[in-house]
């Protein structure tokens, strides 16, 4: 072979060998950057990640921005924080269920409103969550098997999220404003009692009884001034019946003035 193609044929080969090095290092470079227990896959032609039972405590911070669907089931993460998934413009499926979920802010979820299709957050911690943390989202959220607090909160709540297929009567009173609902699944609950406007009613009794007491305050101290006065001129009216009578008179004048 010539001198030329030898040196040809070995500077490719150094190219090639270059480029392998370079692409495995990229490789564990990132694979060291993913938490223990968490891998990148590829499942019906989507891009997967998974962190199923990887001992997570929060939300992991470097997911692939191209992840489709996203395994975070069965780890400790206690509460999900606002923005906790807005680097997933591509993002499917989230699988939140078996953690220790007792708090979500509003605008965790800001960022998938328009692609997310699956939210499960089932078996957790959540007692009470405001509608405001799911504004916008049209994904099927699965609620079931939560320590649920069945009150006007939870009743709005469920009227603004499109529940998953099958998963509403695993939602149940675990604590009730009525304690003879505890136990029941919310949605027969709710067939029979408007929450909303049980705690409507109960509000506006509350204002009426304050407004009542303040103008019977108001009412008391009036009365309570003008015997005061009454009280005071007849005092005075008696002390000047003791004095002399060109003194009398011209002081009663002045008392009687003074009263009108």
């Amino acid at each position: 072979m010539p001198p030329a193609e030898r040196c040809l044929l070995r500077s490719a080969t150094m190219w090639l060998l270059l480029q392998s090095v370079l692409l495995l290092a990229s490789c564990l470079r990132s694979a060291a950057a993913f938490p223990k227990g968490c891998y990148p896959s590829e499942e019906e032609g989507l891009k997967t990640f998974r962190c199923s039972n990887a001992r997570l405590t929060e939300v992991p911070k470097d997911i692939p921005n191209d992840t489709n669907k996203l395994y975070l089931d069965s780890n400790r993460i206690p509460f999900l924080p606002r923005d906790a998934f807005r680097d997933l413009p591509l993002l499917l499926e989230l699988d939140l269920s078996h953690n220790a979920i007792a708090s979500v802010e509003s605008g965790a979820f800001r960022g998938l409103a328009d692609h997310l299709h699956s939210l499960d957050l089932s078996s957790n911690r959540l007692v009470s969550v405001s509608k405001d943390a799911f504004s916008n989202l049209k994904a099927k959220v699965n609620l079931s098997n939560n320590p649920w607090l069945c009150d006007c909160r939870l009743q709005e709540l469920i009227r603004t999220v499109d529940l998953a297929a099958g998963s509403s009567g695993g939602i149940v009173c675990d604590s009730s404003v009525q304690e003879e609902h505890v136990g029941k699944a919310f949605l027969q609950v709710i067939a029979d009692t408007d929450f909303c406007n049980m705690y409507k009613k109960t509000t506006d009794i509350a204002m009426l009884v304050t407004m009542f007491g303040w103008f019977a305050m108001v009412i008391s101290y009036l009365v309570y001034y003008v015997r005061q006065n009454q009280e005071d001129a007849r005092r005075h009216l008696e002390y000047l019946k003791s004095l002399p009578s060109k003194q009398r008179r011209s002081e009663e004048s002045s008392t009687i003035s003074t009263v009108v």
